[in-house]
């Protein structure tokens, strides 16, 4: 029997803190087999940025690998949005991974971080189904030692805070383990 999921949650994180595998795992729990020909796993990596990166080529790898059948990934660096409102369904969640990812491809477009942030946020708030979104909490490691990747922690941290306002259930991840930090679901 599937279970379901609030409208929006957000699943944060540290770097290889397992967040990535807990949303797909509340995915795969929640959609029924075969109820709307897979779950959409929205994906924001630069494909074009990875071909030059073979760590990142191997991190994305590691993430197809341990996504099924039950999954269609569609690749967006930028502009998730639309794809969100096009695919999602009450049967049919998308994953959106991951957040920092996009941040990075919106301020490396020249766009305002924050009127994204912003304008993400409230087109959210129509999705016509569930929607999962993982980020990295950036900000609970050393502070960057220049000014560009200073503002990218901070511009990170705002993005957290709003989406997680927006969001029903936040939890934060590490060492595999999740921690409920919010949940107006019930």
């Amino acid at each position: 029997m599937a279970v379901s999921l609030p409208p929006l949650t957000l699943i944060l994180g540290g770097q290889r803190s397992g967040k990535s595998a807990l949303a797909e795992k509340m995915i795969e729990d929640t959609v029924a087999a075969g109820t709307c020909g897979g779950a959409i796993y929205l994906a924001t990596a630069e494909p074009v940025a990875s071909a030059g990166d073979p760590e990142m080529a191997a991190r994305i790898d590691v993430h197809r690998a341990r996504r099924g059948a039950h999954w269609r990934t569609v690749e967006e660096p930028l502009d998730v949005l639309p794809v969100i409102v096009e695919n999602a369904r009450p049967d049919c969640p998308v994953l959106v991974d991951c957040l920092t990812l996009w941040l990075s491809n919106v301020i490396a477009a020249g766009r305002d971080p924050d009127a994204a942030v912003e304008d993400l946020a409230a087109g959210l708030t129509g999705a016509p189904g569930p929607v999962v979104l993982v980020s990295n909490e950036v900000g609970l490691g050393v502070i960057p030692a220049n000014a560009m990747a200073r503002a990218f922690a901070d511009a990170a941290g705002r993005a957290n805070q709003r989406l997680a306002r927006a969001a029903i259930r936040v939890l934060f991840t590490a060492a595999g383990l999740p921690l409920i930090l919010k949940d107006t679901s019930t």
